[in-house]
């Protein structure tokens, strides 16, 4: 058997089309979403995450920013410009794209977005939020690998999901959104023992631990959905999941492939999170 390939770009497009609906429909009112995204230093893969993320804005309708600071800011000077985008009108959304530079720190600028403005689904409040079944602004990547589980029909509910890698970004928040979705949730990370055996049993399986090619068939529960998180550069230039796609393949019944599974979707739930902080923020939900 020959898993599905969960494409990422055409749940992708397909969402952008119902959000360039809403947008017009939003113009008419006199409302335009904007999202100010704010990059500091010269790090290459941010640079194209920025404009990539830029390109959306401008393609979907929406008012967009992008504040290029040098990599020696201060972290007062950061500050001051977050504090200025928090009280503009027409700004929605705020982005601080990390990996900051390391003489700043991260929490401190996260803490200091409007919590109404936090697309990233990042400040303490949107993440406490999100722990205790809230309404917040989701995490893009993680709300991302939800819908497209969704998109292959699967229920969550009563299944088994093992996610592997516990980081705050990804892995911890999607475990508990798959958790809102009634699925029963196990997390392994670097110290976990006998993790083959505990990811074999996973019906659904979501990666998200940095290190290419590193889950193969033997990790994949026949017929499961297994969803990739991993980017990862190989020295021959070449992007990898951090799952063996050309293995898991032969094993699962859906698979995302890497390049064109889950990156598409993080861009596009943010663009989905500045379009609900605007309807919310003029009172239009």
């Amino acid at each position: 058997m020959t898993a599905a390939i969960i494409s990422g770009k055409q749940v992708s497009e397909e969402i952008r089309i119902g959000i360039a609906q809403e947008v017009a429909e939003l113009a008419k009112r006199g409302v335009k979403p904007g999202l100010a995204v704010i990059l500091v230093g010269e790090d290459p893969g941010s640079q194209v995450y920025v404009r990539n993320k830029e390109k959306s804005c401008i393609s979907l309708g929406f008012h967009s920013e992008v504040h290029k600071l040098d990599e020696s800011t201060s972290q007062e000077e950061l500050l001051a410009l977050v504090a200025q985008l928090n009280g503009r009108d027409d700004i929605d959304g705020i982005l601080v794209q990390l990996p900051l530079p390391k003489h700043i720190e991260e929490k401190a600028v996260i803490d200091a977005i409007s919590v109404e403005k936090d697309v990233d689904g990042f400040h303490p409040v949107n993440v406490g939020n999100l722990v205790i079944g809230a309404d917040s602004l989701l995490p893009c990547t993680p709300a991302g690998v939800i819908e497209l589980i969704k998109r292959t029909g699967t229920g969550m509910a009563g299944k088994h999901a093992v996610v592997i890698g516990r980081s705050n970004i990804v892995g911890k928040p999607v475990s508990l959104l798959l958790q809102r979705e009634n699925a029963t949730v196990t997390m392994c990370h670097s110290r976990t023992a006998n993790m083959q055996e505990i990811s074999r049993q996973a019906d659904i399986l979501v990666v998200a631990i940095g290190r290419a090619n590193f889950i193969d068939a033997s990790y994949v529960k026949p017929g499961a959905v297994v969803i990739d998180v991993g980017m990862n550069r190989l020295d021959n230039g070449k992007l990898a999941g951090d799952v063996d796609y050309d293995s898991a393949k032969e094993v699962a019944g859906y698979i995302t492939p890497v390049p064109g599974g889950v990156g598409p979707m993080t861009i596009t739930m943010l663009m989905s999170n500045t379009l609900i902080a605007a309807k919310r923020r003029h009172g239009l939900e």
